[in-house]
């Protein structure tokens, strides 16, 4: 294989002794050849290095570019590196919300007589925040009374049900915190992905044990994050952080109750099978198949009456519908929110035109009419600031606060270019986050 380019105008580190050297990286991106593999990361120097904004690590943590893309190189005993490589990959298989993993890299034969760790290479997840700068760069929707309880509210919604999706799967993390968990923005919510595996465990089947040992440990974690970023920021002392991690275990109860509940129905109740199915779309799972099993009760009473078991699919019953109509991915809030705006673009067509609209057909117009027109006149200076599907919901939700006020109806059009004029200026670019000053005082960087 060949080495990747550097970018124009700029020089690479020193190539690393290849020899003993055993990298393994996944097709479709660079080789890394021309890093200086020989050496701990910690030395390393040269242009492909950045700063980036991240969660604080027990490991050394780099980030390098190659062709505008970030990836973030790990340094590991080797026996964590191949395990934590192995987990990403089935998680990734699984449709679970993981960093890319790209590649790792053994070095312990480049030189016997001083080895060095393994390396974990992924790809930097764009548009991504560590939990710390959620609470640098917070941006509160109108409706919402207290930010910062709205803030920690929505950080243990998103990790309640990213500790669902994983134990339903058989997934035990072990060691889930704040610090190893990225959060993208999500039509108003947050989504959280796994960035560190290191303890992660995969079964079978989870005990109740193991799920309220991880849900134990989460706690803890997540209560000491919060406290370290309330006093790091010097924040009011509202929202309690040990209130808000132990509402994580009712969140958590709450979610995995609606998925593995059994109901008992009558002869005349089959419409509570709709209704099950409803809420667990309005979840975002999709429901994979519904077995109707006979009560065991005496016959006069019971002989008709049904329990109601469910079946479910990993979360994303609105992103895959999303997906199949239009092409577009988004996260699952996300999704929903443009659904919603398909259907009201749909009815209104079918209204103005006095004719059906198949799905299919409403998709292909909207798509074309509304969204890419939309999106394609982001602003360039601003492209870097939110991915196109978050800007295109809070158009849709601009949009409606504006006719609210205005009292009549704002057209896309108007709210896009109000949206640019007023909202989007204020926005810090997230794609990917370079270090400052001050978070590299508080240890908010990688390496470099």
């Amino acid at each position: 294989m060949s080495a990747s380019p550097s970018p124009a105008g700029t020089t690479t580190s020193t190539p690393a002794r290849t020899r003993g050297l055993r990298l393994r990286t996944r097709a479709g991106h660079p080789d890394f050849l021309d890093l200086p593999w020989d050496q701990p990361l910690e030395a390393w120097t040269g242009d492909r290095l950045v700063d980036v904004a991240r969660g604080v690590h027990r490991h050394v943590v780099r980030f390098v570019e190659y062709d505008g893309a970030l990836y973030a190189l790990k340094e590991l005993p080797r026996r964590l590196a191949e395990r934590e490589y192995r987990l990403l990959r089935r998680m990734a298989e699984e449709d679970l919300p993981v960093v890319e993993v790209v590649g790792v890299v053994n070095r312990e034969r480049i030189d016997p007589e001083e080895p060095l760790e393994d390396v974990l290479i992924t790809r930097y997840l764009d548009y991504s925040l560590p939990y710390r700068l959620l609470f640098t760069h917070r941006r509160t929707p109108p409706q919402e009374g207290s930010e910062l309880h709205g803030l920690h509210e929505r950080l243990i919604d998103a990790l309640a049900m990213l500790l669902v999706r994983m134990h339903i799967l058989g997934f035990y993390w072990g060691d889930c915190s704040l610090s190893n968990t990225l959060f993208r923005r999500d039509a108003g919510a947050l989504a959280a992905y796994i960035v560190d595996l290191e303890t992660g465990e995969l079964h079978s089947e989870l005990t109740d044990g193991q799920r309220a040992a991880d849900l134990e440990i989460t706690q803890t974690n997540v209560a000491g994050g919060l406290m370290d970023v309330q006093a790091e920021l010097d924040l009011p002392a509202d929202p309690d952080p040990v209130e808000t991690a132990e509402r994580l275990q009712q969140r958590y109860d709450l979610v995995w109750a609606e998925l593995n509940q059994e109901t008992v129905i009558g002869p005349d109740e089959r419409y509570k099978i709709e209704q099950r199915v409803r809420r667990l779309n309005d979840l975002g799972f999709a429901v994979d198949e519904v077995e109707l099993l006979g009560t065991d009760g005496p016959s006069h009473t019971d002989e008709s009456r049904l329990r109601l078991r469910v079946s479910v699919t990993e979360q994303g019953h609105h992103r895959r519908r999303l997906l199949s109509l239009t092409g577009l991915d988004a996260q699952e809030n996300q999704a929903r929110s443009l659904l919603n705006d398909l259907a009201n673009f749909r009815a209104a067509k079918e209204s103005q035109e006095g004719r059906a609209l198949p799905e299919s057909v409403a998709a292909y117009r909207w798509l074309n009419e509304i969204y890419e027109p939309t999106v394609r006149s982001i602003p360039a200076e601003h492209t870097d600031k939110l991915e196109p599907v978050e800007v295109f919901h809070e158009i849709i939700e601009h949009k409606w606060f504006l006719s609210r006020d205005l009292g009549r109806d704002v057209g896309v059009a108007e709210a896009t270019e109000s949206y640019f004029q007023r909202i989007l200026p204020e926005v810090p670019p997230e794609r990917a986050v370079l270090a400052t000053e001050d978070e590299a005082e508080l240890g908010w960087i990688g390496f470099g």
